[in-house]
């Protein structure tokens, strides 16, 4: 941690006291700038930077180093120690690049509210990390006594106020502009003006050897008139690299539309765009960002990957096939048949080969830390957002051309089947519930860990646990996933049940024993533990595919829905049953319990929470309190049995009462809610469940002791 603070402040060098000048001081110390800028550009640094939660303020260190270098004169350079000489360019490149792995730049801003839930990651745009960085900075002036890193936290690199978007004029209007390339058609070029120049400049570098071709079939007037084709170009580009983003955008989509009417071919394309992204590697976002626009926006006819014009997947896609088919045999999720052979070769949209192509001719060694990383992702998420089977065809050219990393990409071709499948998650997560409680072993049944674990869950490698973890953020439906959660966990507790052959003649006759801790006594204790165990899961992947939106989802509608449809458990045919007499009904009255409160703890946490969050897992609890009271005041009637009913009602109240009391605090629910709940629990089971009122009313402080002393004295009158 000191290391990455220490970072940040070399990264913000103080103004030199003899300074004078109207250039940024920053421009001084460009050798040593970029340096640290390489030093720290890989994803594992990020990745550590992330772990101490420094992203915004290295974010807003790095947002200052572009607006300096991207609005620098290209002519100045730099000689490093090691004889390298850099540009500007270089160093803007450098940190603008590492700036945008810090958030998913090439995504509309409409994707960060697809779906139910809010991706965490969409939030790290610009703006935001700003708001966090200058949050974190007022947060670390309000402690008193704090270590020795945030003492260092407490006076960050400058400037040491707030900062906000408004301090770099130049990344918030390329920010725009590149989000407003994303959304729609570009538009407003006009000729004449210093951005067709520009983009006229670029082009002509770009395909200066095509030009060149069909410039001889013209008279030499042409050519002797411009004077000099190469240095009008050159004029041109000694521009500073904010000016030369402006322009890419329409360089990419002229030089697309030139190859979709036959003007250029797919290799001078992507020739031209590497010379592109050698000439100022930043223009690389703006590559991944156009492509993968135009990928989402249908309107280019698909490339044939035949071998000629595209290169051909056809030599490794077999290998690929087999070893997805591996992969997921364990799962049963049925892979489709990828179409290898025959007359007709694969298609992909025309913007993800070019992209495609062009990733495929950066060097592995060489390109991997400042192109591939940024690039990747895009290429990823378009690979499985688009119909199969494109990722299988990216994995396959990409195996080729990296064999060490044949593996990942085939386990990220893998997870394309879920993308397209809600089947198929369904059938992942029925695997998972399976494999955790070891209903798939033949181990002893003594044993929940022989049978099975978290262990087994994740498995070596390519566990259906680990599956689960890559695919989730993708889910869109995630109201669907949660609802098929608590249906997997129903038919656990079935599959439990009958696994651990807990009929009600066996019941019976365990009731009839003289000792009680024999003979099906030690199966029901290890079906109760597996039960929970399911819970567990259940609410760790309702947590991990929704967060908190979904855990209130499944606490103020699905639960609800679920009790109130006719889900039964009054027979051994019954959904909540599972054939094992009151056993299965009471034990599937737990698990949601346990799922509920599970689920909460994840959410909201279970001790005293600030005010907003206490007062969102305030509305929350009292909002299901509500429910438990109108049903049990007969205002509500459920579809299940009695025994799953009471089990949920009296196993959630009592898993509250003692895990989470601080749920029930006054001035986070309401006492008079909670009195109804009481008076309900004794108008249906009587003096049965006088205890729980007792502890449920002491958990609401001093406004519950008052009810809680009528109960006693009621009871102990009676």
């Amino acid at each position: 941690e000191h290391t990455t603070l220490l970072i940040i402040r070399l990264l913000s060098p103080d103004v030199p006291v003899n300074f004078s000048g109207s250039e940024s001081h920053l421009i001084g110390y460009a050798p040593f700038l970029n340096v640290l800028l390489l030093g720290i550009s890989s994803v594992d640094c990020i990745q550590i930077f992330s772990l101490h939660g420094l992203v915004p303020q290295l974010a807003a260190v790095l947002m200052s180093i572009c607006e300096v270098f991207g609005s620098c004169s290209p002519t100045v350079t730099w000689r490093m120690s090691t004889g390298e000489e850099i540009s500007p360019r270089i160093v803007f490149s450098n940190v603008f690049t590492l700036l945008l792995k810090l958030w998913r730049f090439d995504r509309p801003p409409l994707e960060s509210v697809m779906g139910d839930v809010t991706p965490v990651v969409s939030r790290s745009f610009p703006e935001c990390l700003l708001l966090v960085r200058n949050a974190q900075l007022a947060s670390n002036e309000d402690r008193s006594n704090c270590s020795k890193s945030s003492r260092l936290l407490k006076s960050p690199p400058p400037p040491r106020g707030p900062v906000f978007m408004d301090s770099f004029p130049k990344l918030m209007r390329w920010h725009r502009r590149n989000q407003e390339c994303i959304v729609s058609t570009l538009s407003g070029l006009v000729a004449g003006d210093p951005v067709h120049q520009i983009v006229e400049s670029l082009l002509g570098m770009m395909f200066r050897k095509t030009t060149a071709s069909s410039g001889e079939q013209q008279s030499n007037n042409s050519s002797s008139a411009s004077g000099g084709s190469d240095d009008s170009f050159s004029l041109h580009l000694k521009l500073p690299a904010w000016d030369i983003l402006d322009a890419v955008p329409y360089v990419l989509d002229a030089a697309l539309t030139a190859l979709a009417h036959g003007k250029l071919t797919p290799r001078e394309l992507t020739t031209g765009l590497k010379d592109l992204v050698d000439f100022l590697p930043a223009s690389l976002a703006s590559v991944v960002s156009y492509f993968s626009a135009e990928v989402t926006r249908g309107l280019w006819t698909p490339a044939c990957m035949n071998g000629t014009d595209w290169p051909s997947p056809a030599t490794n896609l077999s290998a690929v096939e087999q070893q997805i088919k591996q992969i997921l045999a364990a799962t049963g999720v049925n892979v489709p048949s990828l179409p290898i052979g025959g007359s007709s070769p694969v298609t992909i949209p025309l913007p993800l080969a070019v992209l495609l192509s062009l990733t495929i001719m950066f060097k592995v060694d060489r390109d991997v830390g400042r192109n591939l990383y940024l690039v990747a992702p895009a290429l990823s998420r378009l690979g499985t957002s688009c119909p199969w089977p494109c990722m299988p065809i990216i994995t396959s050219l990409w195996a080729l051309k990296a064999k060490r990393w044949s593996d990942f990409l085939v386990f990220s071709a893998s997870q394309t089947v879920f993308y397209h499948s809600n089947e198929a998650v369904v059938q992942l997560l029925r695997v998972c519930f399976s494999t955790v409680v070891g209903l798939n072993s033949a181990s002893s049944p003594s044993s929940v860990e022989s049978k099975g674990s978290v262990g087994a869950l994740l498995g070596h490698g390519f566990g259906c646990g680990i599956l689960y973890l890559r695919v989730h953020r993708s889910i869109r439906n995630v109201f669907y996933v949660t609802e098929a959660i608590v249906s997997l966990l129903m038919q656990t507790v079935r599959d439990v049940v009958a696994d651990r052959n807990l009929a009600p003649e066996k019941m019976e006759r365990l009731r009839r024993a003289k000792h009680g801790t024999k003979s099906g006594h030690v199966s029901l204790v290890a079906a109760v533990s597996q039960v929970k165990l399911a819970a567990s899961l259940g609410a760790s992947l309702v947590w991990i595919s929704g967060g908190l939106n979904a855990v209130h989802s499944l606490i103020k509608e699905i639960l609800p829905s679920w009790f109130i449809s006719k889900c039964g458990d009054g027979s051994a045919s019954s959904s909540g049953g599972g054939g094992g007499g009151i056993v299965g009904p009471m034990l599937s009255g737990y698990a949601l319990a346990y799922l509920v409160v599970y689920a909460g703890a994840f959410a909201w946490g279970v001790d005293s929470a600030a005010a907003a969050a206490a007062k969102l897992r305030g509305k929350a609890v009292e909002e299901h309190l509500e429910f438990l009271g109108s049903t049990m005041d007969g205002k509500v009637s459920v579809g299940c049995g009695g025994a799953t009913w009471r089990a949920y009602v009296t196993g959630w109240l009592g898993l509250v009462v003692k895990c989470a009391p601080e749920w029930l605090a006054a001035g986070e629910v309401d006492v008079e809610v909670v009195k109804r709940v009481c008076r309900g629990l004794r108008k249906e089971w009587g003096g049965a469940e006088e205890q729980l009122c007792i502890e449920l009313l002491e958990a609401c402080g001093v406004a519950g002791v008052g009810a809680a002393a009528e109960i006693i004295i009621v009871s102990a009158g009676e």
